[in-house]
C-alpha cells in the first residue's frame, strides 16, 4: 500500500469515529475473499457461466428444479463451508462497539451472522432457510438436508405436503422481502454515514438505498474495486482489497479481531 492508502485510511477512520449512526451495505465483493464467486465479474461473475433466467429465476425452480437446483448445488456448498473474513469480523466489532446501526447485505452466505454481527437485514434473503411455496412451511437448510443435496442430489422437499422447497432467496421474478426492505430504509433514512463494500451498485432496487441517505445529508463511503454509478457522490472512494481495508481501520480505531 502507499500514502494515499494511509491517508484515505486515516480519512475512514476519522468519518466512523464522528459518524452517530452507520449503516453498511454489503455486497458479492466483502465474501469473494471467503472464497463465494461474484456473480458479475468479467470471466468469474457466475453470470457470466449461466443465463440467470434459466437458472435462477422463480420460473426456473417451478418449471424446472433439477436445472435449479443444479445450479444452485455448487454455490450452496462453497457457502456452507466458507468462513468469514477479517471485512465480516470489522463490521461485527463496530456493530458490538456501538458504532454501526445495521448491516444491509445483498449477499445469501450468512458470514455476517457468522462473524457475530446481530443486526444484519437480508434485503436478498439467505440460503440458510427453506420455503414451501404452496403451505408456507418454513424449515432450516441444515447439514442433514445440505448433505443429501451435496452427495446424493436429492431436493429437499416440504414434511407437509412433499413438494419441493424453495431456498430464502430472492429470485429473478421475485419481490423483494417487503420487512427487510422497510427495515433497510427505515435505517438508511436515519444514517449519517453509509459504507458501501463489495457492491457495484448495479442492482435495482438496493441501490436506491445510498440515495436516500445522501438527500438526508449523509456522507458515503464505497470500497469496491469496480467504479459505481455513486462514485461521484461518495466522500471516499477505496478500491482496495476490502480484508486489507478493514484490517487496517480496526487498527486505526484501536480495535482488534479480539473485540
Amino acid at each position: 500500500m502507499n500514502a494515499d492508502f494511509d491517508q484515505i485510511i486515516l480519512h475512514v477512520s476519522e468519518l466512523i469515529f464522528e459518524a452517530k449512526y452507520i449503516v453498511a451495505l454489503t455486497g458479492a465483493g466483502i465474501s469473494t475473499p471467503s472464497g463465494i464467486p461474484d456473480f458479475r465479474s468479467q470471466n468469474t461473475g457466475l453470470w457470466e457461466k449461466n443465463d440467470p433466467m434459466r437458472v435462477a429465476s422463480l420460473s426456473s425452480f417451478m418449471n424446472t428444479p433439477k436445472v435449479f437446483f443444479n445450479w444452485l448445488k455448487p454455490l450452496a456448498k462453497e457457502i456452507f463451508y466458507a468462513s468469514p473474513n477479517p471485512a465480516h469480523q470489522a463490521l461485527a466489532i463496530l456493530e458490538r462497539n456501538h458504532k454501526l446501526k445495521a448491516i444491509i447485505t445483498q449477499n445469501i452466505d450468512n458470514l455476517h451472522q457468522k462473524a457475530g454481527a446481530k443486526k444484519v437485514i437480508e434485503v436478498h434473503g439467505s440460503v440458510s432457510m427453506l420455503e414451501c411455496l404452496k403451505c408456507g412451511l418454513k424449515t432450516p437448510f441444515n447439514e442433514l438436508l445440505m448433505i443429501d443435496l451435496f452427495e446424493k442430489s436429492k431436493i429437499p422437499t416440504c414434511e407437509q405436503c412433499h413438494k419441493f422447497l424453495k431456498p430464502s432467496i430472492t429470485l429473478f421474478e421475485e419481490l423483494l422481502p417487503i420487512e427487510a426492505w422497510e427495515s433497510a430504509t427505515h435505517h438508511c433514512e436515519n444514517a449519517d454515514l453509509v459504507i458501501v463494500i463489495g457492491s457495484s451498485m448495479e442492482v435495482y432496487p438496493a441501490n436506491q438505498l445510498p440515495l436516500i441517505s445522501l438527500a438526508n445529508g449523509a456522507k458515503l463511503i464505497i470500497n469496491t474495486f469496480s467504479s459505481t454509478p455513486l462514485d461521484q457522490q461518495a466522500d471516499l472512494l477505496l478500491p482496495y482489497d476490502v480484508v486489507a481495508v478493514w484490517s487496517t481501520i480496526m487498527k486505526k480505531l484501536g480495535l482488534d479481531f479480539s473485540n
